[in-house]
């Protein structure tokens, strides 16, 4: 290795930061859909230790359902945090025993009726690693076909909006699509599709 490449390769490894270290762990609450937990984690630096509180979730998943008509199959539904009807993709929990492609098929003909003939897995990403310990992943449905109404359970009540893929970037631009992890799905269906046609991005 070259001179210049070792101080590289040093400035690099400085600029990493060491994780810290748990010392203990206790659960605090069991929220449902989620846990919460206190971890006593030693600062790396001088070993000092500090309070985290974590969110521990089951992996979620997101689906962008298309039709051969190249419209998107959106709901809106009423979310309790922002008090406010949000316009999104289909999404949930990957139940126990359950992986995320067949959490993604599920959920998707739950709160839609609409099946897929094809999914194609477009990657994973972190909502919130600074509380969270979670994945969500996203899929594309391609093809999909109505079935049968949507099947509620609980609380949950969403109602089907279809809507042309190529309006999908004015709804982001304009906030009428507005959750974080409905983005990212739109994002990465935007890498998928540079990445099949082969356009740099």
């Amino acid at each position: 290795m070259s001179e210049k490449r070792e101080e590289e390769a040093t400035r690099e490894r400085a600029a990493s930061p060491a994780a810290w270290s748990r010392q203990s762990s206790e659960p605090l609450a069991d929220c449902r859909v989620f846990r919460v937990r206190r971890d006593r984690n030693a600062d790396p630096r001088d070993g000092r230790e500090h309070d985290f509180f974590v969110i521990e979730a089951p992996d979620w998943i997101n689906v962008i359902p298309l039709t051969d008509a190249g419209e998107v199959v959106l709901i809106e539904q009423y979310r309790h945090g922002a008090d406010e009807i949000s316009l999104e993709i289909p999404g949930g929990m990957v139940d126990a025993g359950e992986g995320p492609r067949e959490a993604a098929a599920r959920e998707l003909l739950e709160e839609t009726g609409y099946a897929a003939a094809e999914l194609i897995g477009l990657g994973k990403t972190r909502p919130n690693p600074a509380i969270q310990d979670n994945w969500i992943h996203t899929y594309l449905a391609r093809g999909v076909v109505f079935r049968h109404e949507p099947v509620f359970a609980g609380t949950e009540h969403t109602v089907v909006r279809l809507v042309p893929l190529e309006r999908i970037p004015s709804l982001i631009a304009d906030g009428t699509i507005n959750h974080a992890l409905v983005v990212v799905g739109f994002y990465r269906l935007g890498l998928w599709q540079k990445n099949l046609f082969n356009v740099k991005a």
